[in-house]
Parts: C-alpha cells; sequence; structure tokens
C-alpha cells in the first residue's frame, strides 16, 4: 500500500517540529492510541486499538526515527503486531516547509498488512488509512495550529467511504452465511421433530375416538401445524 499526501498547519516550522516528536500530542492525535511512550531520542513504543471492516485488534509495537533533518524531515519506520488479526509494517518520509506563519507538510508512506488483515482487500485498507490519516491531521492542526477540528480539515467520525461500506458488507456476509444456513438448518430439524411428535400424539388420541375422533384432530393437527411454523419463522 502507498499513500502520500499534505496538509498546511497553521505553526512555524519549529513549531510543528517539537509537536511531531511530542509523545504526549502524538497519542492525542493518534485513532485509537491507548499508550505511546519515548525509550530513546529516537524510538517510541506504542499500543493503537483500530477496526478495519469486520476486523478489530490491539496493535502492540515500535517506531524508529532515521534520517532525521531537524527541522525539516525524517523517516519513520515501524512495525505493529496485532495477533490473528495479522500484522502492518512500513515507513514514511516526513517534510516540513515553511511558508510565512504557516508549515507545508507532506509525507510519502508504504506499507505492507499480512495475516488476517491481508484478505480484506487493498481498497478497503487504503479507504482506512486514508479516514485514520485525515483524522490524524485533523485533530494535529487543532493541537499545534489552534484550529477548530473542523477547520484544520478533520475528518467527522459519521464519515463512512461508500468503498468501505460495501466491502465491509461484503465480508461481514461471507463470514456469517455458514453461521445462518446452520441456524436455519437446526430450526428446520427441530420443527420436523414437533410435527412428528404431534403426529403420534394425534394419531393414538384418534385411534381412542378422543373428542370427536379423527375429523376433529385432524384440524387439530392442522392448528398445530400453523402454529409451529409461525414460530420457527
Amino acid at each position: 500500500m502507498d499513500m502520500n499526501g499534505s496538509h498546511r498547519i497553521p505553526a512555524k516550522r519549529e513549531t510543528v517540529w517539537e509537536a511531531l516528536n511530542d509523545p504526549e500530542i502524538l497519542k492525542a492525535c493518534i485513532p485509537g492510541c491507548e499508550t505511546l511512550e519515548k525509550t530513546s531520542d529516537t524510538e517510541m513504543t506504542a499500543a493503537v486499538t483500530t477496526k478495519i471492516g469486520p476486523v478489530k485488534a490491539k496493535f502492540k509495537g515500535a517506531v524508529t526515527f532515521e534520517n532525521i533533518n531537524a527541522p525539516e524531515s525524517y523517516t519513520i519506520v515501524g512495525e505493529g503486531k496485532g495477533g490473528v488479526a495479522g500484522f502492518a509494517k512500513g515507513s514514511a518520509d516526513v517534510k516540513l516547509l515553511e511558508e510565512g506563519d504557516e508549515t507545508l507538510l507532506t509525507y510519502e508512506a508504504k506499507a505492507q498488512v499480512g495475516g488476517k488483515l491481508a484478505q480484506l482487500g487493498s481498497r478497503l485498507i487504503d479507504s482506512t488509512a486514508k479516514k485514520m490519516a485525515e483524522e490524524f491531521f485533523g485533530k494535529f492542526s487543532a493541537m499545534v495550529g489552534g484550529a477548530s477540528g473542523d477547520q484544520a480539515g478533520g475528518a467527522s467520525d459519521d464519515q463512512l467511504d461508500p468503498g468501505v461500506a460495501e466491502e465491509a458488507k461484503r465480508i461481514a456476509l461471507e463470514d456469517t452465511t455458514g453461521g445462518v444456513v446452520h441456524a436455519l438448518e437446526d430450526a428446520e430439524h427441530a420443527v420436523e421433530e414437533k410435527l412428528h411428535q404431534a403426529e403420534e400424539n394425534l394419531e393414538a388420541a384418534a385411534g381412542r375416538n378422543v373428542l370427536g375422533g379423527p375429523v376433529v384432530w385432524g384440524l387439530a393437527l392442522l392448528a398445530a401445524v400453523i402454529v409451529i411454523l409461525a414460530l420457527a419463522t
């Protein structure tokens, strides 16, 4: 997966650079981030819970800052593991260009996913990554530049990319179809057993000519069938 973008932040380049290296600011801006600790001048560890389509997992990993050219650019390299959900690893080149009292931040990222995440399809993963990036930079601009989330261009939580919705729907249907079929088969077997038991009871009662004989019990059997089918439905 390749992704790139640019964001204009209403703050000086030095201010933006310091914020990009501040664990507290990054933790507040990264969607789903639970912990973020700076273990050295060039390393951080983090735990992030995120959801991509029907897959939700907690990722734990570490990032390293390379090719540092303060306050102009650096490269972020990281890898996170989410247990059975899979893993994600990649890198991003980040550049800061000062334009008056503002800073133009540009980035080019490359990432690779494996495990269950890799089965979701590139369209769903790309759409989710883009939404998370927009949300991060929206919050980051608001905190560093003092603008509101909407003014900074942050993505609203209730926005849903049509591609994400369609892909998630397809995956959810594939995952649940088997369970639904088994449930319907179990219900059908249960109904057949009830009907068979009712027929045996009615035949025994009809043989004893109870409550009007076979005609009345035939009508009762029909009523029982209708009730059982309604309950099964």
